[in-house]
C-alpha cells in the first residue's frame, strides 16, 4: 500500500505499521484443549520535538494522519530538530525486505493440515500401552509478521518475519512422584517441523531415564561441561544482557568495569549479536529503521562492542548496530538482543569429557538470569567419572559470578548450534530471540 503522509514541519515524525497471523493448535491426552487464530493490523506514530516523545497508537489505519496532527499540535516546534544528537544518528534507508512472501508463508497453510501433523506425532511418539507416561501433550503453532517503518526524515522500510512452533511433553510417574519433560523446536517455516519422530522419542527416553534413576548430587563446585543449548541460555542471560548499552546509561558501575578494549574473559571464547541471520531474532532493519549487521561483542576474551539504539549510540559516542526494538506497535523500541550466539571453538566434546576426573555434564536448562551472578536451572544432568558421561544426577542451581566464567572457560567446542525457541523479556516487553554456542568446560561451577 503507498502511504503518502503530511508529516507536521518542525518535527521528527515517524509512523510504524505492523500485521500479524497467528494460528495455534494443542492436543492434551488426545483431546483438542486449544485450537485458534487470530490476525490483527495496527500503528505506532511518534512525534519528537528535541525534548519529548509523544505517541499515539491506532488499529485504524485511515486514523494515522489524524494521530500525526494532534500530536503535532501539542509539541513544540523545534526549527533546528534534524540537527538533535539523536535525529542525527536515525539512518535513511528505503527498503522492502519479503522473506516469508513466498508458498511457505504461514497464512497460506491450511487449518486442517496443523491437526494431520499433530495426529501423525501422536501415532509415532504416544503408546497407549506405556504405563510410565501418565499425561502428555503436543502443540503446533506459526506467526507471521510485516513490519513498515516510514519516517519525516526518508525512510520507508518494510519487513517480514515468520516462526513455526512444534513440542511435545510428556509427564512420568515414577514411586508417586511426577515429572515432566519432552522436545520442543522453533523453526521459520512449517515443513520443517515434519520429521522430527526420532528426536522427540530420544528426547521422551533421556527424561524417562532421568525420572527412573537420577539420585541428589552432593552440593559443591564442580568442573563442568556445558551442551551448546546450556551454553547458549548462558551466553544469552550472563553476557548478551550485559551488552545491552541502554543499562548503562544509568548504571555507572556496570558502565566502568564493561569498558570496550578490556580483558573479560578467555581467549577461547568470541561472542556476537546478528540480527541479520534468518532465525527467530531475525531484523533486517529495527524499528528506528537501522539496517542490521554483526556486532562482535567480545572477541578472543577482548570487550570489543556493545548493542545500542539511536539514543545510546549517541550519549556514549558509538556506532549503532540495528538493536532497537519494539515488543508490537503498543511499545517504543529498547535496546534489544536478537541472534546472539558463542562462535564455535576447535575443541572435541569428548576431548573436554575425557579430561575431567569427577565433574558434571549439564545437558538441558529450562531457564536462567544473570547478572554479575547468573543462576541456571538444569532439567538434565549425569555425572563424569574418570573422562565417562555415568548416571544421572539431580542439580536444582547451577550458578556462579559471571566475570570468574568466563575467565574459566579452557575448552570451547566445534559442535556450534543456534536455538531459535527463545522468547526474552525486559522492561515489559517480550520479543523473539536466538541462541547459540558450542558445548564448552568450565573450571568450577557452584552446584546444588
Amino acid at each position: 500500500m503507498d502511504y503518502q503522509f503530511r508529516f507536521p514541519k518542525d518535527l521528527y515524525s515517524e509512523v510504524r505499521i505492523e500485521e500479524y497471523y497467528r494460528i495455534w493448535l494443542a492436543i492434551q491426552n488426545g483431546k483438542v484443549e486449544n485450537d485458534g487464530e487470530s490476525a490483527e493490523v495496527g500503528a505506532m506514530v511518534r512525534v519528537f520535538d528535541g525534548n519529548m516523545w509523544y505517541t499515539a497508537t491506532t488499529n485504524s489505519l485511515e486514523e494515522i494522519q489524524s494521530q500525526l496532527d494532534a500530536l503535532a499540535a501539542i509539541a513544540a516546534p523545534n526549527p533546528n530538530i534534524y540537527e538533535h544528537p539523536i535525529v542525527k544518528e536515525f539512518e535513511v534507508n528505503r527498503d522492502a525486505i519479503l522473506t516469508f512472501d513466498t508458498e511457505q508463508d504461514i497464512r497460506k497453510v491450511p487449518r486442517n493440515q496443523l491437526k494431520e501433523i499433530l495426529d501423525g506425532y501422536v501415532e509415532k511418539c504416544i503408546d497407549p500401552e506405556d504405563k510410565d507416561v501418565t499425561f502428555w501433550v503436543t502443540s503446533i503453532g506459526g506467526e507471521h509478521e510485516k513490519r513498515r517503518l516510514i519516517t519525516s526524515k526518508g525512510t520507508d522500510v518494510a519487513w517480514d518475519t515468520q516462526c513455526c512452533s512444534f513440542s511435545m511433553f510428556y509427564g512420568f510417574t515414577v514411586d508417586g512422584v511426577t515429572s515432566y519433560g519432552g522436545y520442543n523446536t522453533v523453526k521459520m517455516t512449517m515443513p520443517e517441523l515434519l520429521g522430527l519422530e526420532e528426536k522427540v522419542l530420544n528426547k521422551k527416553a533421556q527424561y524417562l531415564n532421568y525420572a527412573k534413576n537420577a539420585k541428589d548430587i552432593e552440593p559443591g563446585d564442580y568442573e563442568c561441561v556445558l551442551a551448546p543449548v546450556v551454553t547458549a541460555m548462558f551466553t544469552h542471560e550472563s553476557f548478551g544482557h550485559k551488552s545491552e548499552a541502554d543499562f548503562m546509561l544509568t548504571d555507572k558501575t556496570l558502565a566502568e568495569e564493561w569498558v570496550l578494549g578490556k580483558k573479560v574473559g578467555s581467549e577461547k571464547i568470541t561472542i556476537c549479536d546478528d540480527g541479520s541471520l534468518v532465525h527467530h531474532g531475525y531484523v533486517p532493519y529495527d524499528d528506528e529503521g537501522t539496517k542490521a549487521c554483526k556486532t562482535y561483542l567480545m572477541k578472543e576474551g577482548v570487550l570489543t562492542g556493545r548493542l545500542h539504539d539511536a539514543k545510546s549510540a549517541s550519549t556514549m559516542g558509538e556506532q549503532k548496530t540495528g538493536n532497537a526494538r519494539a515488543q508490537d506497535y503498543h511499545k517504543q523500541p529498547i535496546v534489544r538482543m536478537t541472534n546472539t550466539y558463542m562462535e564455535a571453538g576447535t575443541d572435541k566434546l569428548e576431548d573436554m569429557i575425557a579430561g575431567i576426573k569427577d565433574g558434571v555434564y549439564v545437558m538441558d536448562v529450562s531457564n536462567g538470569t544473570g547478572n554479575s551472578t547468573f543462576v541456571m536451572n538444569p532439567t538434565l544432568c549425569f555425572r563424569i567419572r574418570d573422562g565417562k558421561v555415568c548416571e544421572p544426577i539431580r542439580v536444582h542451581m547451577l550458578t556462579g559470578s559471571v566475570f570468574q566464567t568466563l575467565f574459566d572457560v579452557d575448552a570451547v567446542g566445534d559442535d556450534f548450534e543456534l536455538f531459535d525457541s527463545y522468547n526474552c523479556g525486559k522492561g515489559g516487553q517480550m520479543v523473539r530471540v536466538s541462541a547459540g554456542g558450542p558445548s564448552i568446560r568450565v573450571k568450577k561451577l557452584s552446584i546444588s
